[in-house]
């Protein structure tokens, strides 16, 4: 290349490079790499620039954090608490606060960062689970997900805690009656933790160390690999026009994607400075310093861990005593089992999936979230069951702002986390059929041109035409759920080997109401039936239940 010619977007800097590193050829092949144009990608990319922002504010608050439980009698510049005894960290964080020229700025926006980074992956989630990207070959990026968001609760505990005001120590002290209450080991933990008796000396010290050394650094670590993993196996995308499993449709990275993305980075930053700026959050100086003869009305967690508790709340003050021990269920439960549930069952569906389907073929093109009703009525009934013990993790609130009945308020609270999420899941999956119905009577009859036509008996009629073809080439992406056959499809009713047994015919029967063609797409008449084999079924085949034909 001459010295006078005009170096392109990606020859110019893989040139440089590679003539000092060798670096060319890494550079072209992936500066070109594809990315997918979908505005539901992009719900991840908030989770990770919330992260950025989380570590620039927090580096900044660690210059004037003081991490310690030390007694000090406060002489600030809030007259409202000059005076009054506290601890060296609250102190520190009312310093930050009055005396850092943009330490409130910095706090709040770090709160708020943590705030939009969790619900980021929450949402991100949410959006792998119902378009069933965590399939082949992405597993193991969904098992790095749950751990993450499992990490980012316990990093959202840790720094809450860490300006030992009054709500944040209420929060502590819940956390200590939980950990106190686990069988055997709770005693031992909690005196690890706190050093001796609650409230000890040491938590506040232990808490910042794992609030910004060890859990960061192993959020940072998952997070590269969820990144690395996410570029080799390349990204899913939506269907529509020319996208299948062997190709990506969209824009390179290098401009394009990398154009996009920053902008996004910096329309993340602004709103979080925004919130940052105009709404307040944790003011801790109305809260005063940690007693723990002191308790505020209303005390309430952040958003994250509002489920876990409204399920304390909902609890009943159940307890086992036996040879002198008491197990107090009233705590191990809620404080186990929601979060068990949750955590557990995002793990282990896509396995579970696998299983019940025999589908064990790669997917890079996504689900529709009609397209596999069970599984979107499996989430929305998470989702309800979370938000309802969100929800009554504020039944005090509720009770005092409707002025209803704090125990009626409780014993509805019970009955609707058990029922609500069957109500919600029966409903969605008959949402999920009729927008079945819908796509299939677009297919069948087209859509409304607007045009009347008068037919020769006289009855009029409005002209339907075809879909848009980048609108039928989505709904077309729809492909059935594969099924596992079972002994009714196999000759002289003897089911294959896997399917033997009371666990081979409980995945049988599980197969064949999960997966099938609820709703064929091109019945001609844009209806189908609406049982749940209604139609053809994808079906495994009966020898070495691993190959599928359609």
């Amino acid at each position: 290349m001459s010295l006078t010619s005009v170096p392109k977007p990606i020859s110019g800097p893989s040139s440089y490079l590679d003539d000092r590193i060798g670096a060319g050829n890494f550079l072209k092949r992936n500066l070109r790499k594809v990315f997918p144009d979908h505005w539901s990608f992009l719900l991840g990319e908030i989770a990770l620039y919330s992260f950025i922002v989380l570590l620039l504010t927090g580096t900044f608050l660690t210059f004037f954090f003081k991490p310690s439980m030390e007694h000090v009698i406060y002489d600030g510049s809030y007259d409202a608490l000059k005076g009054v005894g506290m601890s060296a960290a609250y102190a520190s964080t009312l310093e930050i606060s009055f005396d850092v020229r943009g330490g409130l700025l910095m706090r709040q926006m770090h709160h708020w960062a943590a705030l939009l980074f969790i619900a980021g992956m929450m949402v991100h989630m949410l959006r792998v689970f119902f378009t069933g990207a965590y399939r082949k070959p992405r597993e193991l990026n969904w098992i790095i997900g749950v751990i993450m968001l499992s990490l980012a609760l316990f990093e959202g505990l840790t720094g809450y805690s860490l300006p030992d005001d009054l709500l944040s120590g209420a929060g502590l002290r819940i956390t200590e009656g939980v950990a106190i209450s686990l069988p055997l080991v709770g005693t031992w933990i909690t005196f690890f933790l706190f050093g001796g008796e609650y409230p000890g000396e040491d938590i506040i010290a232990r808490f910042y160390s794992l609030h910004i050394l060890l859990i960061p650094g192993v959020l940072l670590a998952l997070i590269s690999a969820h990144m690395i993993l996410m570029w080799v196996q390349k990204h899913t995308q939506m269907p529509g026009k020319g996208r299948t499993n062997n190709n990506v449709v969209g824009a390179p990275f290098y401009p394009a994607f990398m154009a996009k993305a920053g902008a996004y980075f910096m329309f993340t930053f602004g709103v979080i400075a925004l919130l940052g700026t105009f709404a307040q959050i944790n003011p801790i100086w109305l809260f005063g310093p940690y007693t723990p003869a002191d308790i505020s009305a209303g005390s309430q967690p952040d958003y994250y861990m509002g489920f876990l508790e409204g399920s304390l709340r909902l609890m009943p003050a159940w307890e086992i005593n036996v040879l002198g021990f008491t197990l107090p269920l009233s705590v191990i439960i809620p404080a186990l089992v929601p979060l068990g549930i949750v955590m557990t069952g995002l793990a282990l569906y896509p396995f579970i999936e696998q299983w019940v389907t025999g589908d064990r073929r790669e997917h890079h093109v996504a689900d529709r979230p009609r397209n596999n009703p069970h599984r979107t009525a499996i989430g929305m009934a998470g989702i309800t069951f979370y938000g309802l013990l969100w929800l009554l993790g504020a039944n005090d609130e509720i009770s005092w702002t409707f002025h209803v009945s704090l125990n009626w308020t409780t014993y509805v609270g019970r009955v609707l986390v058990f029922v609500g999420p069957v109500i919600t899941y029966i409903v969605t999956y008959r949402i999920c059929l009729g927008l079945q119905r819908s796509d299939a009577a677009v297919i069948g009859h087209g859509v409304e041109s607007g045009v009347i036509k008068r037919l020769p008996h006289g009855e009029y009629i409005e002209v339907h035409v075809p879909p848009a073809e980048d609108i039928e080439a989505h709904m077309r992406g729809k492909e059935p759920i594969p099924v596992v056959s079972g002994a009714d499809t196999e000759p002289n009713g003897i089911p294959p080997k896997g399917l033997r047994g009371p666990i081979g015919k409980l995945k049988a029967k599980m197969s064949k109401a999960y997966g099938g063609e609820k709703i064929p797409l091109d019945d001609g008449h844009g209806h189908g039936p609406a049982h749940d084999d209604a139609g053809e079924h994808a079906a495994v085949g009966a020898t070495d239940d691993k190959s599928i034909t359609h």
